[in-house]
């Protein structure tokens, strides 16, 4: 009897799962509610860790997906756009964002797999930890990033919990460019040359309004396939330097970035750069939400709120 009862209980508890990862050889997968829902890719051939695709409750892909697929059709500018990444572009002057293995170039740095160190299932959630190394092109260590990543179950929203530490292992200098660094490539039809619009938490809109200005949250929506969806960045208050700058363009690059200052000021005498020295460390947390409709509909300014409450 008591065997009948465990070999039951093997069987049936992998199904109640709601969010489902799978570690795989160069990809952990998410699925929610017995639906593929994003691909954590962290193989050898990635140049940075990035998830793609993201998909709407609905099953609508809402991230571009070249690089890494060919859509006929499809924007293939900026091929170091993938998917949601985080990095920068000017680490002690190694380029960790334009750093596609294809370009060859000499200061690009590289971001790679240090070890995965859990994957949990669960009813309401899932999560993923892993441990990266950026390194210089010769394979010296600048630092270690620590991130994770939390996937929640829900009939309408997609929402992920991004926590990313760095530490440094040598004295490490984040140089002032806009080229940086959490940040979402969106499909085509969500960009502003179709049918998106992006609007920030104090009510301005498009590029002309919202890029370079500082916002706790922005708002990226159009129509994708018929349904009107929207992605969200929200910055943590915690976060360094919050409520941060937004590198948010009309082709439907979505980025949060704290170290633009004379880039998105348009002034020279700025400097947004910081120095963590060995033994300090930086910590960033975001929430992406996926939602129906547009920021008021979908009350992200609620959203927000509640996030902003978080430990």
């Amino acid at each position: 009897m008591k065997l009948r009862l465990v070999l039951t209980l093997a069987l049936v508890l992998p199904l109640a799962a709601e969010v489902k990862i799978t570690q795989k050889a160069d990809r952990i997968q998410v699925e929610i509610d017995g639906s593929p829902f994003t691909d954590f890719f962290i193989g050898a051939d990635a140049p940075k860790p990035y998830l793609h695709p993201l998909r709407s409750a609905s099953g609508k892909i809402v991230t571009r997906r070249f690089p890494m697929e060919q859509v006929e059709g499809e924007v293939r500018d900026h091929p170091h756009h993938r998917g949601l990444w985080f990095s920068h572009g000017d680490v002690n002057g190694y380029d960790f964002w334009a750093n596609e293995r294809s370009s060859k170039r000499p200061k690009s740095g590289l971001i790679t797999l240090k070890k995965v160190n859990s994957v949990k299932s669960g009813s309401k959630s899932g999560s993923v930890s892993a441990s990266f190394e950026w390194k210089e092109p010769d394979g010296k260590l600048l630092l270690t990033e620590d991130r994770t990543m939390v996937f929640y179950s829900d009939p309408k929203l997609r929402t992920i919990d991004l926590d990313i530490k760095l530490t440094p292992a040598q004295k490490v200098k984040f140089g002032d460019t806009k080229e940086g660094c959490f940040a979402i490539r969106l499909a085509d039809p969500l960009n502003e040359k179709h049918s998106g619009k992006m609007v920030s938490a104090d009510g301005k809109r498009g590029e002309s309004e919202v890029w370079g200005t500082r916002s706790p949250w922005v708002d990226y929506h159009g129509e994708v396939d018929g349904e009107k969806l929207g992605i969200v960045i929200m910055d943590h208050p915690s976060n360094p330097r919050h409520p941060t700058y937004w590198h948010s363009r009309s082709y439907g690059l979505f980025a949060a970035n704290i170290w633009g200052l004379h880039d998105f000021l348009n002034d020279k005498t700025k400097d947004g750069s910081m120095t963590l020295a060995p033994g300090g460390a930086i910590r960033f947390r975001y929430r992406v939400v996926i939602h129906p409709g547009d920021e008021l509909s979908a009350n992200i300014a609620g959203l927000y709120k509640a996030y902003s409450k978080t430990k």
